[in-house]
């Protein structure tokens, strides 16, 4: 019996339960102080499902409990009236169909599982800092090296984001295969601009390159000029794939439901050079490996695009862009540099002089009873930084701002 060896290249942990790992040994050494403990690390809503979904999940269980309307198993791909509602409301002038979406339980399954439908042997590019679950799955699936001290695996192209080049990389000079681009930016809360994503999207039509588009936080853009998703950008339609979720925006973080966005234009070629629909391979996968998300999550996140949804999403994405506008004003206060956070959920922020990041997360924690993410975390290119989430109570969040200017 052999094991899968390329989990053994894996660090120590996954960020985030190493965060907790650490939180858990420090409130066990500091009973006392253990109630005033708040966590802005994971990015994990907080306010209550809005009324609209939680109305249209109380009416779906009970169709389960009649015989003439019980769903037993579903499409595998997603209920129709879900996959057009998202069309109608988020891709009606993008020649996006319904047949193109694919109901999911996450985006950060997606993101991962997304590889099965890729072979071997293909150069991957990676931004840093980065959300690890791109990185790690690539590690288990044997697309890497080891990794070195540093944390970075051999095998990987590295593309730097930092406040020199506004946390968008360059342009790979070699030729990649995959490209993993997530805006608005987890962990960084920046955005790219349409001639940025232009410049990738001729990259990767120049070099049969596939963009792997995370855009799980498209929904908290505020400014009109920013785009919400790759195929916004002519040619896209030819080079990428969209993952998108109701996590943030609907607040189903433990509800679980997302999609991904494949066009039936998109193909990559076999070994042999033949052409192969990504869009067939991705809804082969799927059927074989998931039974669908439940009747009453798909009927609860359709609700999301109804009138009285969407003014409570809307009303849900202000709370904690307030949130994140106090941790900004907050930070800069103190004569601290900070990024993102004004299209995004996610502040960013640069380390005093001589703290680097998780010298930060423990400053944090022990004087304010504060939870950040070091940036270290997420990359090479993020030591000298922690993220702060947005996604919190307001009274939290003003909290956690006086406690900040205090330290």
């Amino acid at each position: 019996m052999n094991i899968n060896e390329n989990f053994l290249k894996l660090k120590a942990g996954y960020l985030f339960p190493e965060i907790a790992r650490r939180v858990n040994a420090w409130t066990d050494a500091n009973p006392d102080k253990k109630d005033r403990l708040i966590r802005c690390g994971i990015g994990d809503v907080t306010e209550p499902l809005p009324h609209a979904v939680r109305d249209a999940m109380h009416a779906a269980i009970d169709e389960q409990g009649i015989a003439e309307t019980f769903h037993g198993y579903g499409p595998e791909q997603g209920y129709a009236f879900l996959r057009e509602a998202v069309v109608e409301n988020q891709f009606s002038d993008l020649n996006i169909s319904a047949d193109e979406i694919f109901i999911s339980d996450g985006s950060k399954c997606d993101t991962g599982n997304i590889l099965d439908i890729f072979g071997p042997g293909n150069k991957i590019a990676i931004t840093d800092p980065v959300y690890p679950v791109y990185v790690d799955t690539n590690v288990m699936a044997g697309n890497t090296g080891e990794a070195d001290e540093n944390g970075a695996y051999e095998g990987l192209v590295y593309l730097p984001c930092t406040a020199e080049n506004d946390f968008m990389p360059a342009i790979p000079e070699e030729k990649v295969d995959l490209i993993y681009l997530c805006y608005p930016n987890n962990p960084t809360g920046t955005t790219a601009s349409r001639e940025q994503l232009e410049a990738w999207v001729a990259y990767a039509k120049a070099n049969d390159a596939i963009i792997l588009y995370d855009a799980a936080y498209e929904a908290f853009v505020q400014d009109s000029s920013v785009p919400r998703s790759i195929f916004e950008i002519e040619g896209a339609h030819d080079c990428a794939i969209e993952f998108r979720s109701f996590s943030k925006n609907g607040g189903f973080t433990g509800v679980r439901c997302a999609y991904t966005v494949i066009p039936k234009s998109l193909t990559s070629t076999t070994s042999t050079g033949e052409e192969i629909s990504l869009h067939s391979l991705w809804n082969r996968r799927h059927a074989t490996k998931f039974n669908g998300a439940s009747y009453p999550v798909q009927r609860g996140a359709a609700a999301i695009f109804t009138p009285e949804g969407k003014a409570q999403v809307s009303a849900l994405i202000e709370h904690y862009m307030g949130n994140a506008a106090l941790l900004r004003k907050t930070c800069k206060d103190i004569g601290l540099n900070v990024f993102g956070g004004e299209n995004a959920p996610y502040v960013w922020v640069q380390c005093p002089d001589g703290v680097d990041s998780w010298g930060m997360f423990d400053k944090m924690l022990e004087e304010a009873q504060v939870v950040i993410t070091p940036g270290a975390g997420f990359g090479a290119a993020g030591e000298g930084y922690f993220r702060i989430s947005s996604f919190n109570t307001r009274a939290n969040v003003e909290e956690v701002c006086k406690r900040i200017a205090a330290i």
